[in-house]
């Protein structure tokens, strides 16, 4: 697919540096077995940079070379002394050579933009803009299990610190809830299958983290953290994915709620780690099915069990459940 005149750059993003990446791997493996789980694709050195105001934008690349090869440098001196990084351990050149070939080719095809004038103008002109969130709300660098977040913000705040969106413009949150629970990397997860049923899942849900392929954790559905990302999003609806998976499954949990010493968390998710272990979950329980639902595309024709595990859902919730995906094909889907 042609990507010309249809993929931008906002000229306030930021740039992503091989010594990012290094570094990245070596604040890692210096964690050892505390490690998050990170990429280590130089995320989070990245977000570091920006915050000490040392990193490159977009914008900086869009300059007069000599004065980005003159930024460039400064930075690179900066990255080398915060993380004891020398010349020697990633090719700067090479990736000089990279992001001239780069600034080129993006100025000449006019990719980079002012993103903030250009979302303004198209609510102005009337247009709708669709902003997909990459991260779930327990990754959230404020709200989620620190430390074991991403380092943005995966909220629906996000939209508006990262895009320049004012919060009126935002019209309607929708939440992209998976039938069962799964999280990539380290970190707790109090509804986590260590057995048969977690294996399960995780081979008939395919579930690989999309950028490094590591399996993911998978556990039954916890409400108690949707409905926490309900109170910090706003969510106007859910959409339900991968109900297929839960097929074969005789008895299926649902958690619905915490409990820490003796007080019922409803929604609310405890800051410390150590709460959050100590935690115990209470489950309700509820009937499977055993029919093929991947190419069912209408809720009157789902199994009678399937039926009662999404109304039961919202009901606990009480938010509408408006799509349900029933097997991996784009069309496996329907509108309830």
């Amino acid at each position: 697919m042609d990507y010309k005149n249809r993929l931008l750059i906002s000229d306030r993003a930021h740039i992503v540096s091989d010594i990012q990446i290094h570094a990245d791997g070596l604040l890692e493996a210096q964690k050892g077995k505390a490690a998050i789980g990170t990429t280590k694709r130089g995320i989070g050195p990245t977000y570091a940079s920006k915050a000490l105001r040392i990193g490159l934008r977009v914008s900086d690349l869009a300059a007069d070379w000599g004065r980005f090869n003159e930024k460039y440098e400064n930075f690179v001196k900066e990255l080398s002394y915060l993380y004891r990084i020398s010349e020697a351990d990633w090719d700067k050149k090479k990736e000089l050579d990279q992001l001239r070939t780069l600034s080129e080719r993006m100025k000449k095809e006019k990719m980079i933009v002012d993103s903030i004038e250009y979302m303004a103008t198209a609510l102005q002109g009337g247009k709708r803009i669709i902003a997909e969130g990459a991260n779930a709300t327990m990754l959230d660098m404020d709200f989620g299990t620190y430390p074991y977040i991403t380092s943005s913000s995966t909220t629906v705040g996000g939209v508006c610190t990262g895009l320049g969106i004012p919060p009126q413009a935002i019209e309607t949150n929708i939440g992209i809830m998976k039938a069962y629970t799964t999280r990539v990397g380290g970190g707790p997860f109090p509804t986590e299958l260590l057995d048969e049923t977690g294996a399960r899942l995780q081979k008939v849900g395919h579930e690989f983290g999309a950028t490094t392929g590591r399996p993911r954790r998978c556990g039954w559905l916890d409400l108690n953290v949707v409905k926490f990302s309900h109170k910090i999003n706003g969510l106007t609806s859910i959409n339900m994915t991968k109900l297929d998976v839960l097929t074969g499954i005789k008895k299926i949990k649902v958690a619905v709620n915490y409990e820490l010493n003796g007080r019922i968390l409803n929604g609310s998710m405890p800051a410390s780690l150590e709460d959050l272990g100590a935690c115990k979950v209470n489950f309700i329980e509820l009937d499977g099915w055993n029919e093929d639902i991947s190419n069912v595309t209408d809720f009157a024709k789902l199994p009678r069990n399937a039926q009662n595990y999404i109304t039961t859902i919202e009901r606990e919730l009480g938010i509408p459940i408006t799509w349900v995906g029933t097997g991996p094909a784009r069309e496996a889907m329907f509108l309830k």
